[in-house]
């Protein structure tokens, strides 16, 4: 039988109770909203925290809004939500495609888009997307609100930048015109973690793309992003050559370790080939014919 640790239990009522638990139990505490990672690593004795502190009453940031223009996703928005959203469809599709291949559908009621970004698991989906995206995580902590981008959000594997005593409340993604964004993913079953996966978003000025974003996952890419072929792209002519070569640097600069899902080899060049099918789709859809 897989059994936790002994630890002690809090359940928060709002933001400024959950940050007064947190300052309560230190670097001891762990935050939990769906749990879905956190409660098996800590059965299996990988994660041992002192206290859990709950969030799961904080409606106050469950919400997918506009303001202004930018996207806000509030920290605890389920997966659910974040699919359903027209709002999400409109703006941003590859948040669509990434939700529609994370886990199943009893996951996707629970779980919730900030403890999947804190959770910085190596092959997480929607650390890449938001990558693509250029989004920003607002953290909340004792000393006022700081603004991350999400490149440098993720410090390694299942590390963040959010210190002890502060609180993601909401991921925040510019909209401008002209973009279209998708998502690519290969894995072993339905509702798997990732082989490799792929996020690509574009902003065409004509037949020329202006700007571009490319996330990555599982494939052992630095931040979940692929810098050098987002700067190949900027300034190119949107033709599949050009997107085929942006797959093959982006697959260049990947570091992919060989594990239970496949041979690093395999791994790389799936990073390139998915690169390019999302490109692909994003560039379709920014042209307004996907």
């Amino acid at each position: 039988m897989q059994v936790p640790a002994h630890f002690e239990y809090e359940r928060a009522t709002s933001v400024d109770h959950a940050l007064a638990l947190l300052a309560k139990w230190g670097s001891e505490a762990r935050v939990v909203a769906g749990g879905h990672s956190l409660i098996p690593m800590m059965k299996l004795r990988l994660a041992r925290p002192e206290a859990l502190v709950d969030i799961n009453d904080l409606e106050e940031l469950a919400y997918v809004r506009l303001d202004g223009d930018v996207l806000a996703v509030g920290a605890m928005t389920r997966h659910a939500d974040l699919l359903a959203s027209p709002l999400v469809g409109e703006h941003y599709p590859i948040f669509h495609d990434a939700e529609r291949v994370i886990a199943d559908p009893v996951v996707r009621n629970r779980g919730t888009v900030g403890g999947s970004l804190c959770q910085a698991d190596p092959s997480e989906d929607l650390s890449a997307a938001f990558a693509a995206v250029d989004a920003a995580a607002v953290v909340r902590g004792p000393d006022g609100v700081r603004r991350v981008p999400v490149r440098e959000f993720h410090t390694g594997p299942y590390e963040t930048v959010v210190a002890p005593g502060e609180l993601l409340v909401e991921v925040v993604v510019p909209v401008r015109p002209g973009g279209g964004s998708a998502y690519e993913k290969v894995e072993r079953r339905v509702g798997d973690w990732a082989v490799a996966a792929a996020g690509a978003a574009v902003w065409l000025a004509g037949d020329t793309i202006a700007d571009a974003g490319i996330g990555l996952t599982a494939v052992g890419a630095a931040h979940f992003h692929a810098p050098a072929a987002e700067e190949f792209l900027r300034g190119s002519a949107a033709t599949d050559s050009v997107l085929v070569e942006a797959g093959r640097i982006a697959a260049e600069r990947c570091e992919p370790v060989a594990d239970q899902r496949g041979p690093a080899d395999y791994k790389k060049h799936l990073a390139g080939e998915l690169t390019v099918r999302a490109l692909r789709r994003a560039v379709a859809r920014a042209r307004g014919v996907a």
